[in-house]
């Protein structure tokens, strides 16, 4: 299965945010999955990175041509896209993509995971999505969203879609079954 992974590119976050990617895709690779993600080589991009990198996983690096600057990009994906701009980079991790995994993560990251969960809402693709919860990190967002659903403003039963887990096996688990 190709997991897409959505996360921050930035390294000066919590250890543990790092620790937990890395062995999220370590988990992934253990398990034969390839993963389709940004890009980076820093932050928790190149933590899932490095964990598939261990096993041998197989590595799909997606990302726009003005990123491909010394130390930005991952050096030796397993294949490589680079696509002419970020909105191109999403549409195109989407479509390689037969999972949806957020791990934290800023704006960019949220900015993937409502693309991929609003298709998913629109029927525009049946794919799991799911939040790699480490140490609470999406509590507020997923208290935000329970509002969201409870005011109606989205149908009800949507957030039952959003897979939400902090342990890597049970997440796999997850997107395995679905």
């Amino acid at each position: 299965m190709n997991i897409c992974l959505f996360g921050s590119a930035r390294d000066d976050v919590p250890e543990v945010y790092i620790t937990e990617t890395e062995t999220l895709g370590r988990a992934m690779a253990r398990r034969g999955h390839a993963m389709v993600f940004g890009g980076g080589a820093t932050g928790l991009m190149g933590a899932a990175a490095r964990g598939m990198e261990a096993l041998s996983g197989h590595i799909i690096s997606v990302a726009p041509g003005f990123f491909q600057q010394p130390g930005v990009l991952v050096e030796r994906p397993s294949e490589e896209i680079i696509t002419p701009t970020m909105s191109r980079r999403k549409e195109v991790m989407i479509d390689r993509s037969d999972a949806f995994v957020a791990v934290p993560g800023g704006i960019g990251t949220l900015d993937e995971l409502f693309e991929a969960f609003t298709l998913l809402s629109l029927e525009q693709h049946a794919k799991p999505v799911a939040l790699f919860n480490v140490a609470g990190f999406f509590d507020g967002l997923l208290d935000w969203l329970q509002k969201l659903e409870r005011e109606g403003f989205f149908l009800p039963g949507l957030l039952d879609r959003l897979g939400v887990f902090d342990s890597p096996e049970a997440l796999l688990d997850y997107l395995e079954q679905a």
